[in-house]
């Protein structure tokens, strides 16, 4: 990465570029628009019928390389399909228009009119007869040389590549495609839920409780009400109003915010989607899940299969089904029992080496047990079912075991990229819910869900029977991508100040 020093040198040169240009008068952020016949991957694909026709194209695009030879140049410039090389010939453009390349910097825009041909190496190559200059960069861009060939170099620096993300894009080509991925996730997401009757709504992002979840929210404060609001962390209370309100099929793919930690996995800004879907249960939500995730990845790789981290994954459905207790045993050698106190589950955790001073509830053990001694096994697509009463506050109650509740998680390549619960309807059932939730809070549990009396007076009015979902979409995205980190799947991650 170049140094500040070097860079105000850079831009420095660049402005007196930019003076010598207007003394000229030409001005380089004139323009307002350039019309565009081709990008420049169709000037590849179309190059036989564009070469037999003679016709001209016209192209724009950012410049990437220059390389000048006395009455001839060569430029490679950049669009969002590609680069194509361009070329120069005094003869050909004039000698006043060929003496403004003394002022290209690699970074300029350029609109380039001519026909096409092919160059003694074979290049499919533009001869330019008009140009614009259609913008100048007055900063640099990360290039350099190498073996005497202009090379663009992918920038080293991770922080300044998520930080500068306009760099990122325009200098690591492969930084794009994950992003472009996650594009069409969200776009074969939307397809799939539309095409079997599903209405796309908004929920408030501001909201006076921020329940639905288990996690800290943001604060704010609105000056005209006098209010404090909280930014979402959930949509879930929302979407079952819409239910309640007799919107049957609703989902919503929106943004949830978290006060939490930054990893790999965890951005305090992510998308999240929620489907809600009335007279379906668990195992409803089972079927849309697999049949989701199946028509994403056929969606994005004409198959059942992709490859994460090295490992083939296939989301061939059904998926296998496994309850959390079965999984503890098999992984852990641990039971039922070794979770019947909160001692016990504590013990349970400290044989693991699990930090338990700030564990307060027996289900938040088994959640954190259950990750670092079974997740990680989970490569093939499975469902993991049956979790703890006190983990789950809004999912129904497993018939003839109401330890335990109807909701399940998906899990694949040892990350977890779905949750799910048969709903609680019963509103009085959800206020000893909430009400058993208020005293985990008050014993210190800082995560407990609110009680939200708007939200049971909704469920009085009542609701029929009905299975919710919720997926990541940055690490669906992420997963799909085949990258390790959900920073490379969201275009501006959070990151700390500069």
């Amino acid at each position: 990465m170049e140094q500040p020093q070097e860079t105000d040198e850079l831009v420095a040169q660049r402005l007196a570029k930019l003076a010598s240009l207007r003394a000229r008068g030409v001005d380089p952020f004139a323009a307002e628009r350039f019309d565009r016949t081709h990008l420049a991957e169709e000037v590849r694909e179309r190059f036989d019928a564009l070469a037999e026709s003679g016709e001209k194209v016209a192209v724009c695009g950012r410049i990437v390389a220059i390389r000048t030879m006395g009455k001839a140049a060569f430029v490679h410039i950049l669009d969002a399909s590609g680069r194509i090389q361009v070329y120069f010939k005094l003869d050909n453009v004039g000698p006043e228009a060929f003496s403004l390349l003394e002022f290209f910097d690699v970074g300029d825009f350029l609109g380039i009119h001519g026909p096409v041909f092919r160059t003694r190496t074979g290049e499919i190559t533009i001869q330019v007869q008009t140009f614009d200059i259609l913008g100048k960069a007055l900063r640099p861009l990360p290039v350099g040389k190498q073996k005497g060939e202009e090379q663009w170099y992918a920038l080293q620096d991770v922080e300044q590549r998520y930080r500068q993300r306009y760099l990122d894009l325009i200098v690591n080509p492969r930084a794009r495609e994950p992003l472009l991925k996650r594009i069409q996730v969200v776009s074969e997401v939307r397809r799939f839920l539309e095409g079997r009757g599903f209405l796309e709504v908004e929920t408030p992002v501001l909201q006076p409780l921020a329940g639905g979840a288990a996690a800290r929210p943001f604060l704010t404060h609105h000056n005209a009400l006098d209010a404090d609001l909280h930014l979402r962390i959930s949509l879930e209370l929302y979407l079952k109003r819409l239910v309640v309100g007799n919107l049957e099929k609703v989902f919503e793919m929106s943004k949830v915010f978290r006060n939490e930690g930054i990893s790999p996995r965890h951005n305090p800004e992510y998308t999240l989607l929620e489907v809600y879907e009335a007279y379906t249960d668990l195992e409803g939500m089972m079927a849309l899940t697999e049949s989701l995730v199946d028509h994403v990845t056929r969606a994005l790789y004409g198959g059942r299969k992709f490859t994460y981290a090295g490992t083939e994954i296939d989301v061939t459905p059904p998926w296998p089904r496994r309850s959390m207790m079965e999984l503890l045993e098999a992984c852990a050698g641990l039971t039922r029992d070794d979770f019947a106190t909160l001692a016990r589950a504590r013990a349970a955790g400290e044989r693991l080496g699990l930090p338990m001073e700030k564990e307060h509830t027996i289900g938040g053990i088994i959640d954190k047990v259950f990750e670092k001694a079974c997740q990680p096994g989970l490569v093939q697509p499975a469902f993991v079912t049956d979790f703890p009463l006190d983990l789950s506050p809004l999912a129904k109650k497993k018939p003839g075991d109401p330890w335990l509740t109807r909701r399940f998680e998906a899990h694949i390549a040892g990350q977890e990229i779905a949750n799910a619960f048969s709903e609680v309807n019963d509103p009085i059932d959800q206020r000893q819910r909430f009400e058993e939730q208020r005293r985990m809070r008050e014993a210190g549990e800082e995560d407990a869900h609110p009680y939200d009396a708007d939200f049971l007076r909704a469920l009085e009015h009542g609701m029929p029977p009905t299975g919710g979902l919720g997926i990541g979409i940055d690490r669906l995205a992420a997963l799909l991508a085949d990258v390790p980190s959900l920073r490379d799947v969201i275009f501006f991650p959070q990151m700390r100040p500069e």
